[in-house]
């Protein structure tokens, strides 16, 4: 069964970096794509309350028509080691990355199953299979994304929708600019990725060829997680 016609892919954290340029690829493969941000976007919200959600998504409908593509790409990094961490940096990263994405998902689902169709991608990272020392609440957050993905996975595989993961490394955008150059040697690749690259593997598992693709995680990383 293909996407029903007039299907809108929402893309949280799409104005800038990976969101922005998965947002520009969809739309090249014929998607109507809104955009929510908390600061900009098609729709303001802040991911983490699940009413701004909701007015949301109700706001898109209404204005574009059913959302069956969620991107789950909204973030943020509040660096510190963990025995210097406060609750409040803890609960920043959790609240926006994680709970942001299952708020997200939980009021995405119902429309999908109405349709029996639906695609989920969860913008992980590298950090939730390996950790890196200072990220303790991202590589958390990140890696319960993953925990996530394959329940949603399960749940959902017999409505026609799909929830898959991916995991970018080092990728050149404003978030990584004061870690790019001190990690590139980490990298098999040699170089940071491009925003293209992890659009393109989004691109694939929104897809009509990825139906059978669900649960899976597609690193985006040049070898970091090999």
């Amino acid at each position: 069964m293909s996407a029903p016609d007039g299907a809108v892919a929402l893309v949280t954290g799409g104005t800038r970096g990976i969101g922005a340029a998965i947002a520009t690829r969809l739309r090249a493969d014929g998607w109507g794509v809104a955009t929510l941000g908390r600061s900009g976007g098609d729709v303001r919200a802040d991911v983490g309350d699940p009413a701004a959600v909701d007015a949301a998504f109700a706001e898109i409908e209404a204005r574009m028509g059913p959302i069956l593509v969620l991107v789950n790409n909204a973030g943020e990094r509040r660096d510190q080691l963990a025995i210097r961490m406060s609750s409040e940096q803890w609960d920043a990263v959790i609240g926006t990355n994680l709970t942001g994405s299952f708020n997200c998902t939980h009021r995405a689902l119902g429309g999908m199953l109405r349709a029996r169709w639906g695609r989920i991608v969860n913008i992980s990272s590298v950090v939730a299979e390996h950790g890196n020392p200072g990220q303790a609440n991202y590589a958390a957050a990140k890696a319960g994304l993953l925990g996530l993905t394959r329940t949603v996975a399960r749940e959902m595989a017999r409505k026609g929708v799909t929830c898959n993961a991916v995991t970018p490394g080092v990728i050149e955008t404003d978030m990584t600019t004061d870690v790019a150059d001190t990690l590139v040697d980490a990298v098999p690749a040699g170089r940071v990725g491009r925003p293209a690259e992890v659009a393109a593997a989004v691109a694939f598992l929104c897809s009509e060829d990825a139906a059978y693709v669900n649960g899976a995680t597609l690193a985006v990383d040049g070898g970091m997680g090999a």
